[in-house]
């Protein structure tokens, strides 16, 4: 057995990048990517956003954000709009096909669930709640020696 295969880090990383793999065969026929996904869930469940609101519920930077934001509109599955009070704010929309797609889409949470081997929700909110505890925890204990690195 190789040295990796016991450690939690290498662990945690190889869960990401299957759980990543699933995503993008099952939105290949839809010819969505996985971050464009995300950002269609954002709208779907909570609106209207913001590109800075938007890049932090997704951790993501404008550099990453704004090129896949441009490639979404040309796909008619997101539509930015400058605000007219404030032409430096974008606000991003849904465009026809991304609110087309939300039904064709509607099995992917189940069938990822169901490959994680989470039976019910209540499962699946305790594995969330232990992955954001696990994240506060990281950020944390990066803190001081990004401080470090910053002087």
């Amino acid at each position: 057995m190789p040295v990796t295969d016991e450690m939690v880090c290498f662990s945690l990383y190889a869960a990401s990048r299957a759980t990543t793999q699933a995503y993008r065969t099952l939105l290949e026929p839809w010819g969505i990517t996985y971050p464009q996904y995300l950002v269609l869930v954002t709208l779907w469940i909570e609106g209207d956003q913001t590109v800075s609101t938007l890049g932090d519920h997704l951790q993501l930077d404008s550099g990453t954000l704004s090129p896949l934001l441009r490639r979404m509109e040309q796909g008619d599955l997101v539509r930015r709009e400058r605000r007219s009070t404030d032409e430096r704010v974008v606000t991003i929309t849904l465009g026809d096909r991304g609110r087309s797609v939300r039904g064709e889409l509607a099995h992917i949470p189940s069938t990822i669930a169901a490959g994680m081997g989470l039976p019910d929700e209540h499962a699946a909110m305790e594995l969330i709640a232990t992955l954001h505890r696990l994240t506060e925890t990281m950020h944390a204990a990066a803190a001081p020696n990004r401080a470090a690195a910053d002087r």
